[in-house]
């Protein structure tokens, strides 16, 4: 017996089906659900009418076949498509003279209303995807994509709010994704959090909560992204996908007085090998990129619980009296001499995303600082 599926569910499936059979492995539209309200469907477009089906599967089967046949008729993809009793899904072509290394991919940034997050976002909207700013911090993360959306576009960014530590949280980001969207192409999980302290500072809770965000919710984002993935995978067997988590330099060698970070971040490598492995067979490539230190942003910066802060606290820059000390300890650290950046990070995305011959591995971009 078949477990009934909310609406908004059910949806998603057929927002998925719409842009596999609406496009091609290099240009997928963005696909964009609302429920039927009783009201008209826009004006000045022709509506593709297709029936409901009892079940996800045969609706998934029906619109494929029905929209098939109409793009050999007129050459051409719907431009809105109404399911009978569900809602009215609209399409927005992808820019076929668009020369960006993202174009009509659709990513979900995690952590991304500030800091390396929020960075990143952008990076990936200047390069063509449609991100979502998925946040605890709801206005910053409507800020964020408003932000985008007059730089780039009305569908560069939409913002969702997200509780990483809650799994229908997670769920819930997902399927809002699809409906808006249309589908989950990339998935950047990049929410964390970090607490130093050493043994005798740290106490349970702390621990916990830091292992929670940085290692648990990261299982729980590829759980409930591969779903659709797998799902695309089904429909467009040609089609690639990325799961990127941003680990950490933490993540390759031992961090004093900074293990529940450091063991959150060596689990999630453990978790991106295991992922890989999996998740391959339905063309979802799973890697992890390992920053440097970035400096210049709140999780190091922040004047009241930065890491600069706790850093000078916790006594791990030896003979420092100041947070500029602190600082200049950290920076002579590494080689070149300078922290990493949002644009670093970017660039060894963008090259995961590209590369389909390559899944599983740990990418370090710490200016030398970690060699493997």
């Amino acid at each position: 017996m078949k477990t009934k599926i909310s609406d908004a569910v059910f949806a998603s499936f057929c927002a998925t089906a719409i842009r596999m059979a609406s496009g091609n492995n290099e240009l997928l539209p963005v696909v964009w659900f609302r429920p039927t309200t009783g009201k008209k469907p826009i004006t000045g477009l022709e509506v593709l009418f297709v029936p409901r089906a009892p079940d996800s599967e045969k609706q998934c089967a029906l619109l494929q076949q029905i929209i098939a046949t109409f793009r050999k008729k007129t050459g051409a993809i719907p431009a809105v498509v109404e399911v009978n009793g569900l809602g009215v899904f609209t399409l927005q072509p992808t820019d076929k003279t668009a020369g960006m290394r993202l174009r009509g991919k659709i990513a979900v940034v995690t952590g991304s209303a500030q800091g390396f997050g929020q960075g990143i976002a952008g990076l990936m909207a200047r390069e063509g995807a449609h991100v979502v700013v998925a946040d605890i911090q709801e206005a910053r993360a409507r800020a964020t994509a408003d932000k985008l959306c007059a730089e780039f576009g009305p569908w560069a960014a939409r913002a969702i709010c997200v509780d990483v530590t809650r799994e229908e949280s997670i769920k819930q980001l997902c399927i809002e994704t699809v409906l808006a969207f249309g589908g989950l192409d990339v998935l950047v999980s990049n929410a964390g959090i970090l607490r130093a302290g050493g043994l005798d500072e740290m106490d349970i809770e702390t621990f916990e909560l830091v292992t929670k965000i940085n290692y648990s919710a990261y299982f729980l984002c590829v759980k409930h992204a591969s779903f659709y993935m797998k799902l695309q995978h089904r429909l467009n067997p040609e089609l690639f996908m990325d799961i990127i988590q941003i680990n950490s330099k933490s993540g390759l060698s031992g961090s004093k007085k900074n293990f529940a970070y450091a063991g959150g971040k060596f689990g999630g490598i453990g978790l991106t090998q295991s992922f890989a492995l999996e998740l391959i067979e339905h063309n979802i490539k799973v890697n992890a990129v390992c920053p440097g230190n970035f400096f210049e942003g709140p999780l190091w910066s922040d004047p009241q619980n930065g890491l600069f802060v706790q850093y000078l606290k916790a006594g791990k820059a030896p003979e420092a009296k100041t947070i500029a000390d602190v600082k200049r300890f950290y920076e002579n650290k590494v080689p070149m001499k300078r922290g990493c950046t949002p644009e670093d990070v970017t660039k060894a995305i963008l090259y995961v995303i590209d590369q389909t011959y390559e899944t599983g591995q740990a990418i370090p971009v710490t200016g030398g600082q970690e060699m493997k």
